[in-house]
């Protein structure tokens, strides 16, 4: 285990707009650059617990809070946001960016989440930048996968399913479970001008969320705190998960502009909200990735944390023997 590691450097970077992205640097200034990319959409770095899965001797390690959360500004909640600014192809300008302001050349890219899909998205785009990748609970966000998160894996759920159901059925805004795409629903009332129908359904969003990646934590106690930082995350997930992340064509219809690019992928056999399905298929169309498939765990765990480090070390091997 490694100990927290300290921020070296930090500020915010103007991107255009009126938007600054917060980056920060920690570890060694003439190590192997490594860009860390949260989950979300609108997770933030929080605590920067991100920082000891890589080794500080080694890694020069990069994280950012992506357009619109964390310590970025303005949030996405802020009044007279324009959130059809704040797309995956912005993410992924925003990021390169700060490649250029930190001076980067090339850089290993980390992943967890909704961070693996904006990796993968960066990575296609800039292929030439990409020292490899290494994802942990793996996403690509396409249709298929947004749908099986909000509406089929309501099977395991059915209680907390019928409560999100629920509560856009009541909003007035002529939705039917069934009839409709439910995250279509929560995305648009997130954007309601009224501000106790936008914390409403962010409460009853952010239960949906507690549950789906429950599995190995047992009860889901009631969730009693509410904050700005779940405002922001209901707010963009609901967003880009009713535009299917704005990835069109979809990350596994360009795995060609990969090839060559080496990856580790980490998953969990019991992630009931992202099954095994997902991360194999990446793996299938990626013949420089490694497919790791923890079968005790499910949307983490201590095994895949373990993989990840370990990944990370593999690839600073790989990376120094050039």
């Amino acid at each position: 285990m490694i100990d927290d590691v300290e921020v070296r450097s930090s500020g915010l970077l103007p991107v255009g707009g009126g938007h600054e992205i917060y980056w920060e640097e920690s570890g060694n200034p003439d190590g192997i650059p490594a860009l860390y990319l949260h989950g979300g959409p609108g997770g933030g770095l929080g605590t920067g617990k991100y920082r000891n899965k890589l080794d500080p001797k080694r890694f020069r390690i990069i994280g950012l809070d992506q357009r619109g959360c964390g310590r970025s500004t303005p949030l996405a909640t802020a009044a007279g946001y324009r959130l059809e600014d704040n797309t995956t192809s912005d993410l992924v300008a925003d990021i390169e960016r700060v490649r250029k302001h930190l001076h980067v050349a090339e850089w290993l890219l980390n992943g967890v989440s909704w961070g693996s899909t904006l990796a993968l998205a960066y990575a296609q785009d800039h292929p030439e930048r990409v020292l490899g990748v290494v994802l942990m609970a793996v996403t690509t966000t396409d249709r298929f996968q947004v749908d099986w998160i909000t509406e089929t894996v309501g099977a395991v759920y059915p209680e907390a399913w019928d409560r999100l159901a629920t509560h856009a059925e009541q909003a007035g805004i002529g939705y039917r479970r069934h009839e409709g795409r439910l995250i279509e629903a929560y995305a648009r009332l997130m954007t309601d001008a009224d501000p106790e129908v936008r914390d409403a359904t962010g409460r009853a969003w952010m239960d949906w969320e507690d549950h789906h990646i429950s599995i190995g934590s047992g009860h889901v106690p009631p969730r009693t705190d509410w904050s700005d930082d779940l405002r922001v995350f209901a707010t963009l997930v609901t967003h880009y998960w009713a535009n299917d992340a704005f990835l069109n064509p979809p990350i596994l219809q360009r795995m060609d502009r990969l090839h060559g690019i080496p990856a580790t992928l980490i998953h969990g056999r019991r992630d009931v909200s992202g099954p095994a399905a997902f991360p194999w298929l990446l793996h299938r169309a990626w013949p420089g990735s490694e497919l790791i498939i923890e079968e005790s765990e499910g949307h983490g765990g201590e095994l895949m944390v373990t993989a990840w480090r370990s990944a990370n070390d593999r690839h600073a091997d790989r990376i120094e023997a050039r």
